[in-house]
């Protein structure tokens, strides 16, 4: 289909008012110029003649400089610069038109003359654009007067005036709705007391109590705070001001992005906001050439990361998708939310499976014939896995060999298996397990790396990365409870550190690690690590969380110390001592060599564990696990 085909009634209307504004300027240029003199009339025969000619060249400029497909509503500084241009090749062809044809070969002298072109040049932008602005601000001035009429939430904007300029861009364009801004707030002195689309910087951050006050005294009380992403720099302490906020019972909202072109749209203020480093620039064009078209398979689809790769797995273009999950709602749950969205076509098919059942997770596999697997079916929580570490060993252990057995009999391209930082130098029975899993995988990669050479081998990576913010189990979820109880809120100890990011940017960063281990030129890494940022003390992300409820730490909500559990230390790292980082030119990733046991050896602990496992001899179990991975110092018993 062609874009002339495309173009609507409305285009057609819009090229005929074109086509009539160039007309009307054209005469109008030759009257201003020869009104009163018998020359004008002497001309307008020849006028005439040439008209036809330069309305069909205008169409084709119009055309080409899609003037006609612009929609007025949203005529901008871009759209103006783009009549200028319009206006100045028409002129321009007037000019040629003018000196290297008429002039020398119809009447011997000039016909337009150069007054005649220059006054056509402005005519021809005043009347291009006239009608568009008066359009552009009848439509302003129309959402204004819905906004008020609809009683609209009188709002301040908090932010750099940068951000606020899209704001207040996203409300006339009723993109935003139900809130009229009645000024800003700013973190740059040199913006007090100016105006961003006639809306008033009214002062810094610490003016909220002020402006409020003043605001309410005038009986027009400010109902609603809008935070822009600017606001939540950490140099600006964003949980004091939703604190003050919050104390003065005001609405918090924020914008989620300013940067993806998207229409800005309010959400309420959540932890991740207040916590994260700026998330990594991820190339999602290079995530959609891994994924567009291929049969992927996620375990613990059900989960929360495993939710989150199904839902990205599904908007980067997979044409299938097996979820695999063991727990029965949370399989109905991912399901039907998939089947909800609308982020892509992809065929989404969700099987109960335990991945300890290797009969079952064979057969699924080899039926679905998948490209992509991602392994994130685990138990990860650590004071129960040190309690019931055996079952850890069942799943985390066997079921992964399970997963990377299968893939490789399927025929996949790649299977991703979900680590964690604890799996680096372990000191819980957790990260033991993970440890021992991406053993087996890194084992498997590298014997499959050295078979005959044919189709390209399999790859079989292991991804790790820290905490994840509201996934099931973390902590926030907890905090958020205490708080909501009254407290207290629990920490276990006030030196405990941990990494964290957000599900999106973790499972973004898994599938760049996949493309990466799927390069034409096989990497010579199967361990990735992601980059977690700055640490973040629990007690802080506590005493962050209080704030952004509106009470204060330590007087309105208490927080006490539990203790460190078995299985956890103060401080998570990313490398071993003995596995120094690899730089693999990909932001936000990079790659680890740990130790990697021959197949041989691992397939005698694996047989061992078997055996042990079938016994229920723990010593055995232990001594082995040690064998393997011999840094590790686990509480368990």
């Amino acid at each position: 289909m062609t874009r002339l085909s495309r173009l609507t009634y409305r285009n057609l209307l819009i090229l005929v008012h074109d086509l009539l504004a160039t007309v009307v300027a054209l005469f109008a240029a030759f009257y201003i110029r020869f009104e009163g003199l018998s020359s004008f009339w002497d001309r307008v025969p020849l006028l005439l003649h040439i008209l036809p000619y330069f309305i069909a060249f205008s169409f084709v400029v119009f055309y080409a400089s899609n003037l006609m497909t612009t929609k007025w509503r949203f005529i901008s500084l871009p759209d103006a610069l783009n009549i200028v241009r319009v206006a100045t090749i028409l002129t321009v062809a007037l000019l040629v038109l003018d000196y290297i044809i008429v002039a020398p070969n119809v009447r011997g002298t000039f016909f337009f003359g150069k007054v005649t072109i220059v006054l056509y040049w402005f005519l021809e932008i005043s009347g291009l654009s006239a009608l568009r602005f008066a359009y552009r601000y009848f439509r302003y001035t129309r959402v204004r007067y819905h906004a008020k009429a609809e009683d609209a939430a009188p709002a301040l904007l908090i932010g750099r005036t940068a951000d606020a300029e899209v704001v207040l861009r996203g409300i006339e364009s009723g993109a935003v709705k139900r809130i009229w801004p009645v000024g800003i707030l700013s973190p740059s002195i040199a913006d007090r007391g100016q105006l961003i689309r006639n809306v008033p910087v009214l002062g810094g951050f610490d003016d909220i109590e002020d402006v409020a006050a003043d605001f309410a005294r005038r009986g027009k009380p400010i109902a609603r705070v809008l935070m822009a992403p600017s606001a939540f720099d950490p140099d600006f302490h964003p949980e004091t001001l939703l604190m003050r906020a919050r104390r003065l019972r005001l609405i918090v909202s924020r914008l989620p992005s300013l940067e993806s072109g998207d229409a800005p749209r309010l959400a309420p203020v959540a932890v991740e906001d207040l916590l994260l480093r700026p998330s990594e620039k991820i190339d999602y064009g290079r995530l959609e050439a891994l994924v567009r078209g291929k049969a992927v398979v996620v375990t613990g689809g059900g989960g929360s990361i495993g939710a989150e790769i199904c839902h990205r797995a599904v908007t980067f273009g997979a044409a299938r998708l097996l979820v695999i999950e063991n727990s029965e709602p949370a399989l109905y749950a991912i399901t039907e939310a998939l089947a909800a969205g609308d982020e892509g076509g992809a065929t989404v098919e969700g099987r109960i499976a335990d991945i300890r059942d290797r009969e079952r997770v064979f057969r699924l596999i080899a039926e679905f014939k998948p490209d992509l697997v991602f392994h994130a079916a685990a138990l990860k929580h650590v004071p129960i896995l040190e309690r019931d570490w055996s079952e850890g060993v069942k799943t985390n252990i066997f079921g992964s060999i399970n997963v990377a057995d299968a893939a490789v009999a399927a025929g996949a391209e790649a299977m991703v298996m979900i680590s964690t930082d604890k799996a680096i130098e372990p000191v819980s029975m957790l990260g033991l397990t993970k440890r021992f899993a991406e053993m087996y995988c890194q084992a498997l990669d590298h014997e499959l790396a050295e078979r005959p050479a044919g189709r390209p081998p399999m790859r079989l990576i292991s991804v790790r990365f820290g905490n994840v913010l509201a996934s099931n189990g973390s902590v926030v979820p907890k905090f958020k409870a205490q708080i909501e109880a009254g407290g207290p809120v629990t920490v276990t100890h006030p030196d405990m550190v941990r990494y964290f990011m957000t599900i999106r940017e973790a499972c973004d960063l898994v599938i760049t690690a996949s493309s990466h281990a799927l390069a034409p030129e096989r990497p010579g890494v199967s361990v990735y690590v992601l980059n977690m940022g700055q640490p973040v003390r629990i007690v802080e992300l506590a005493e962050r969380m209080i704030r952004l409820s509106g009470l204060q730490p330590g007087y309105d909500i208490e927080i006490v110390f539990s203790g460190i559990r078995p299985g956890e230390r103060l401080n998570e790292i990313l490398f071993a001592s003995e596995e120094p980082p690899v730089e693999i030119g990909l932001a936000g990733i990079m790659a680890a060599k740990p130790n990697e046991p021959p197949m041989q050896t691992l397939r005698k602990w694996i047989a061992g564990l078997d055996q042990a496992i079938e016994r229920d001899d723990p010593v055995t179990i232990k001594a082995i696990l040690k064998d393997a991975v011999p840094e590790f110092g686990s509480s368990a018993a």
